[in-house]
């Protein structure tokens, strides 16, 4: 089996993957921080903001997502082209 990992566009691909979550779960934590935040009179949380940051984030975490499984293909098409 074939560890798309270890190949350059898959670790590339995985690390894009790992600063889409980060990406993702900062803005969760912004949001869920809201009602606590709301209470003290001042709004620090931009909501909508976040919610943009949060669909980026899911955009380029399907993006990396797409990279790895092309990655993959070229790899078995070019192992099965010299096997």
């Amino acid at each position: 089996m074939i560890d798309p990992v270890s190949t350059p566009i898959g670790f590339s691909s995985l690390q894009g993957m790992q600063q889409a979550e980060a990406q993702f779960n900062t803005a969760a934590g912004k949001i869920a921080q809201l009602p606590s935040t709301a209470n003290g009179g001042g709004d620090t949380v931009d909501l909508s903001a976040e919610i943009v940051a949060m669909m980026g984030a899911r955009d380029n975490f399907m993006a990396n997502v797409g990279a790895a499984k092309t990655g993959d293909q070229l790899q078995r098409t070019l192992l099965n082209m010299l096997g």
